[in-house]
C-alpha cells in the first residue's frame, strides 16, 4: 500500500516495515540521556559506573522478555495496556494507557524545549519558544503524514545515534589500548582518585534510580510492531536483540568513558562524550556531539508523539477515552489521537515559559516516576497472563521468560526498590508522590466512568467470556486493523461496530470460532 492511499475506515496502516523496526528497536532506547545524564552517574558511582548500567540493563531485559512473550502471544497496538487489561482487570489497563500516556506527552514537551535549547547555540537571536514550538510542528507533521514517515525519520534518527556511539567505541578502545598516536595502553582511571568504588558499593545500585529513566523506550518496539506486515518477526528481533543494545551501547561505552576520563572530573556534568573526544584530541568535539544530542532530542519527541497516540487510540477503542479518537485519516493514521497528544505537549511548552518553576516543574515531577509504576504493572500482568496463556493456548509461547516466575518476581522488587530509593531522596520525593498523585486522578477517574457506562461495560474484556472472545478474535482484528472488539461487544450486548466492519469481517471469512 502506498503512502498516499486510503485506508478503510478504522484501520491504522500497517506501514512500517522491518527496516523501520529493527532501527526503532536498535537506537529507539538511546536517548539524551545517555549522552548528558551519564556524567552524574559517573559522579555518582565512580569508575564503577558501568556496572550501574549493566545493572539496570539487565531489569531492562527482563521487562522486554516479559513484553516479548506476552506480545509474539497476543499481539496488539495497545500492547502492555491490554495486556495489563486482561490480566489484572480493566482499572489496570485504564491506569496504564493513561499513565503511559501522560507520560509520553510530558516527555514530548519537555524534549521540544530541550531542542530549543540546542538549537539556540546557533540561533541566539531566534526566541527559545518559538524554536521549542517549530520542533514541535515539525513531528506533528510528521506523524500526521502517514505511520511509514514516522518510520522513516526514525530509522535516520536511530541510525545516527547508533553510528555515533559505534564510532565512540571503536575510537575509544583504540585509544586505551594505546593503539592511538602518542597514547599507552592505560586503565588507571579505573582504580585512581579514591579506588573502583570510591562512594561504596551501595553506590552502584543508588545509581539505577538515575540510569532507569535514561533507558526508557526499549518497549515502543512491541507497539510499532503492531503496524507493520510481520509483528510477530519484530517482536521476537527486538525482544532478542535488547541485551545486545544494552551491553554494547550502554555498558561498552560508559566503561570506555570511566577509562578515559577521572570519574570526578568537573568536566562530565556538560557530556562526559564531549570530554573524551575532546581529551582524544577529536577537532570540534562539542559541536559533533550537540548536533548528535539533537538528533537523540528530536527521536524522543518524534517517538513519544507516535507512542502516545497510538495509545490514546486503543483507549478509545476500549471505551476508555473519547470515541471520535478513533478517527483514522485517509493515510491510516489516527489523527484525533495525534492532535490531541499534540496539544497537551504545546501546553506543556507553553508553560515551560509562563510558569518554569511551578507548572512546568510540577508536570514533570508528577510524570517521574510514572514509566517505573507502567514497568511493574507489566511484571504483575505477565506472572498472571503466563498462566491464563498455558492455561488455554500453551502454543502460542513462542517467546518465554527466563526462570518464570522466579525472574519475573525480581524485576518487580527490583522495581519497587526504586520507588522507595526514590522516596526516600529529598531530590526525587516529590516525583513519587506526585506520580502517585496522578495516578490516583487516573484510578477516580476510573471509578467515574465504571459508574457512568456500568460496570458490565467497562469490565467487559476482563469476564471469562469476553477474554474469550477476545482471544478468539486477536487474530482477525490484528490483520484487518478494525477499531474495537467484535465479539466482546455482543457479549456485552452491545452489538458489532458498525457496517462497514461487520462487512469487511463476513467478506474475510472471520467466524466466532476462528484461531
Amino acid at each position: 500500500m502506498s503512502h498516499g492511499e486510503a485506508t478503510p475506515s478504522g484501520e491504522l496502516h500497517k506501514g512500517l516495515r522491518q527496516r523501520h523496526l529493527a532501527m526503532i528497536a536498535i537506537g529507539g532506547v538511546i536517548g539524551a540521556g545517555l549522552f548528558v545524564g551519564s556524567g552524574v552517574v559517573m559522579n555518582t558511582v565512580g569508575p564503577a559506573a558501568f556496572l550501574t548500567y549493566a545493572v539496570t540493563g539487565a531489569f531492562i531485559v527482563l521487562v522486554m522478555r516479559m513484553l516479548g512473550e506476552m506480545a509474539t502471544a497476543n499481539p496488539s497496538t495497545g500492547s502492555f495496556a491490554d495486556y495489563a487489561r486482561q490480566s489484572l482487570g480493566g482499572w489496570a489497563g485504564f491506569s496504564v494507557g493513561w499513565l503511559y500516556w501522560y507520560f509520553w506527552v510530558i516527555v514530548v514537551g519537555f524534549e521540544a524545549v530541550a531542542g530549543g535549547k540546542i538549537l539556540q547555540r546557533w540561533l541566539p537571536d531566534v526566541p527559545l519558544w518559538a524554536i521549542a514550538l517549530v520542533l514541535m510542528i515539525l513531528m506533528t507533521a510528521t506523524n500526521l503524514f502517514s505511520v511509514a514517515s514516522y518510520g522513516e525519520f526514525e530509522y535516520w534518527f536511530a541510525g545516527i545515534k547508533v553510528v555515533t556511539i559505534m564510532a565512540f567505541i571503536v575510537l575509544g578502545t583504540l585509544f586505551v589500548l594505546g593503539l592511538w598516536p602518542g597514547k599507552d595502553l592505560d586503565f588507571s582511571n579505573l582504580t585512581a582518585q579514591g579506588g573502583f568504588v570510591p562512594n561504596g558499593i551501595g553506590a552502584i545500585f543508588s545509581g539505577v534510580v538515575i540510569v532507569v529513566f535514561s533507558m526508557v523506550g526499549a518497549e515502543i518496539a512491541t507497539i510499532a510492531a503492531a503496524e507493520s506486515s510481520d509483528p510477530h518477526k519484530a517482536v521476537v528481533k527486538a525482544t532478542n536483540s535488547v541485551i545486545f543494545r544494552v551491553a554494547f551501547f550502554f555498558v561498552g561505552s560508559i566503561f570506555l568513558l570511566v577509562t578515559i576520563l577521572p570519574w570526578n572530573s568537573p568536566e562530565l556534568g556538560s557530556s562526559p562524550y564531549v570530554s573524551a573526544l575532546e581529551e582524544m584530541g577529536i577537532p570540534a568535539a562539542a559541536e559533533i556531539m550537540n548536533g548528535v544530542v539533537l538528533v537523540a532530542v528530536l527521536s524522543c519527541l518524534n517517538s513519544g508523539l507516535y507512542t502516545a497516540s497510538r495509545m490514546l487510540f486503543v483507549l478509545s477503542a476500549r471505551r476508555e477515552a473519547p470515541r471520535w479518537m478513533l478517527d483514522v485519516s485517509r493515510r491510516g493514521v489516527p489523527l484525533k489521537a495525534i492532535l490531541t497528544s499534540t496539544l497537551v505537549g504545546y501546553l506543556c511548552v507553553v508553560a515551560a515559559f509562563v510558569s518554569p518553576d511551578r507548572v512546568f516543574l510540577f508536570l514533570l515531577n508528577s510524570s517521574g516516576a510514572i514509566i517505573l509504576f507502567v514497568y511493574l504493572m507489566i511484571c504483575l500482568s505477565q506472572l498472571r497472563m503466563r498462566r491464563i496463556i498455558e492455561r488455554t493456548a500453551p502454543e502460542r509461547l513462542q517467546i518465554k521468560m527466563w526462570f518464570f516466575p522466579v525472574l519475573t518476581i525480581v524485576a518487580a522488587a527490583a522495581i519497587v526498590a526504586v520507588l522507595i530509593a526514590m522516596f526516600l531522596g529529598d531530590e526525587t520525593r516529590s516525583q513519587i508522590l506526585l506520580s502517585l498523585l496522578a495516578w490516583a486522578v487516573v484510578l477516580v477517574a476510573y471509578a467515574v466512568l465504571r459508574r457512568v457506562a456500568g460496570p458490565a461495560v467497562v469490565e467487559a474484556h476482563t469476564t471469562e467470556e469476553g477474554l474469550a472472545a477476545e482471544q478468539k478474535s486477536d487474530v482477525w482484528m490484528h490483520e484487518h486493523g478494525a477499531a474495537g472488539d467484535l465479539e466482546v461487544d455482543a457479549v456485552v450486548g452491545e452489538g458489532r461496530l458498525s457496517a462497514d466492519v461487520i462487512r469487511r469481517s463476513d467478506e474475510e471469512a472471520y467466524t466466532p470460532h476462528g484461531p
